[in-house]
């Protein structure tokens, strides 16, 4: 038997079994995973999302070892474990002599830093391959818009469907548009019935427990006994299946609503899934295509298509933005916010309905969908002028598919405008009435959606016109937003003034609403 020269690093998000690396069993190539502190605690974690990448290592190294290859895996408390990529690296060349050291390339720009700087600091030659998972490179998106002011989601996704051939017909979009969005924006109303959401029952006690044994904090809820993400390739494509069956019907109709009947609704979930890189975005893509063409009558153009766009659009978007951005997107703060994140981003704990349950999801299923997180806690934050950095740290940790490179993008540029309009046109900030028109969330609520001040007015009201006044020299050129400036200079003075004293006061007491 050859003695193995080549030691191949395989990162928690890198859980790609179709990559090239693993299409035979080589003798002289050993894999290595690592459940490492330096992961598990460079940010304080959700535990669904610890548990999550854990389980998934785990299982995608026995899977790699029932194929024939070598591998070697460093639980976290494995008393050999050093708790850093390159210490455990030193390690493992010193006992077993390994001669080279291979690895994907990563996706995030913090570990891209720390693995690139192993090359001058280990004994062996270092390279790096493609992670065989993007449809587009790194730098796709900083070529396409060289020299303009900002990126452009639209036009970067329709170049992508040409070049992918993705719901094209004859050269042109099917059905003659590049995009439905106004096909996908009805609030729920019962008149479909809402699909069961898919879940899974995996026994994942063994890391909680060692997570609790090796004291890594983290916050939020979890059911060990039955954990409900998928937790390899098969789970990932029975989500998948799941989706394409009960979910892609309605999916493009009703992916901005919110509803306390379902945290689900039709969204397929799948980010997580894809952002380990247990399913490839193609796959994803070409299924939800397919089901379409076989089922014209039961899917409409408008479902497929909105579901699309998030793939092959919005999630190689950011990445390419994050890529272009970085690392000046880390610290961008466009309007200076400097307000701490209230506690009940943490607990839940607040009377403003929207948010409870938009946080209560969060905090116990690690998950919300895009419109929860940009139009009621991003659009909160906003509007209450919360650190961006605060804002970027919470997202970062409470969702199961918070990874850098998508997080932070949608983070500090669509969410806060912190990037000060490269990704998002405006600020996506919104008062009561959009809440009220996308969900059923303000029945019930202690505040008033209707009422801009006095007893019991919708916090966001205020906060929404108490904004765009103290951001006036910044936004009131944007053509966008024309519109609001020209309602508020209408406005009596005295209603305005009644407006702005509503807001200051819950700015003074933002622990309390």
């Amino acid at each position: 038997m050859a003695h193995p020269t080549t030691l191949r690093l395989i990162l928690g998000d890198q859980l790609n079994s179709k990559h090239s690396w693993f299409r035979s069993a080589e003798e002289h190539v050993t894999y290595v995973l690592m459940e490492v502190m330096q992961e598990a605690t460079y940010t304080l974690h959700h535990i669904q999302k610890v548990v999550g990448f854990f389980a998934a290592m785990r299982a995608f190294a026995e899977g790699l070892k029932r194929h024939g290859h070598r591998v070697l895996y460093l639980r976290l408390d494995d008393p050999e474990n050093r708790q850093t990529f390159e210490e455990n690296i030193q390690l493992l060349i010193r006992r077993h002599g390994f001669e080279r050291v291979e690895y994907q390339l990563p996706d995030e720009y913090r570990l891209d830093r720390i693995l690139r700087s192993l090359e001058g600091k280990l004994r062996v030659p270092v390279s790096s391959v493609d992670s065989e998972h993007f449809l587009s490179d790194r730098a796709y998106v900083q070529r396409m818009f060289a020299g303009k002011k900002r990126f452009l989601m639209e036009s970067f996704y329709r170049r992508m469907r040409v070049e992918h051939d993705v719901l094209m017909e004859g050269g042109k979009p099917s059905g003659g548009e590049w995009n439905f969005d106004r096909e996908n924006r009805r609030r729920y109303d019962g008149s479909v019935e809402l699909p069961p959401s898919r879940c899974f029952t995996n026994d994942v006690r063994a890391i909680t427990d060692m997570l609790a044994r090796m004291n890594v904090r983290t916050f939020g809820h979890i059911e060990p006994e039955r954990f409900i993400w998928p937790v390899d390739r098969e789970q990932s494509l029975d989500l998948l299946r799941s989706f394409l069956k009960q979910g892609l019907p309605h999916f493009g109709t009703y992916e901005d609503a919110m509803t306390v009947q379902s945290w689900a609704l039709y969204h397929s979930r799948l980010s997580f899934a894809l952002n380990t890189k247990m399913l490839h975005p193609m796959e994803v893509i070409e299924a939800a295509e397919r089901e379409w063409k076989k089922k014209p009558d039961r899917i409409a153009l408008h479902q497929v298509e909105g579901f699309v766009r998030q793939i092959l659009g919005w999630r190689e978007f950011m990445r390419g933005a994050y890529w272009a951005m970085m690392p000046k997107l880390r610290s961008a703060n466009y309007f200076g916010h400097k307000a701490k994140l209230p506690q009940f981003y943490w607990d839940g704990r607040t009377t403003m309905k929207c948010m409870q349950i938009a946080i209560g999801q969060s905090l116990r299923y690690a998950y919300a969908h895009h419109i929860q997180r940009l139009m009621i806690t991003g659009n909160f934050a906003l509007l209450t002028g919360i650190d961006p950095a605060a804002v970027d740290a919470w997202y970062l940790g409470v969702y199961i598919d918070a990874i850098e490179w998508v997080e932070m993008p949608n983070t500090r540029g669509m969410s806060q405008f912190a990037d000060g309009g490269m990704i998002a046109t405006k600020p996506y900030v919104a008062s009561a009435n959009y809440i009220k028109k996308m969900s059923d969330y303000c029945t019930g609520c202690r505040y008033d959606p209707v009422r801009k001040y006095g007893e019991r007015a919708c916090p966001f009201n205020s906060l929404y016109w108490e904004f765009h006044v103290r951001h006036r020299k910044k936004l009131e050129r944007n053509p966008r937003i024309g519109m609001v400036y020209r309602t508020w200079d209408r406005m009596a003075e005295g209603e305005r003034d009644r407006i702005l004293q509503q807001a200051r006061l819950y700015k003074e007491k933002l622990e309390e609403l």
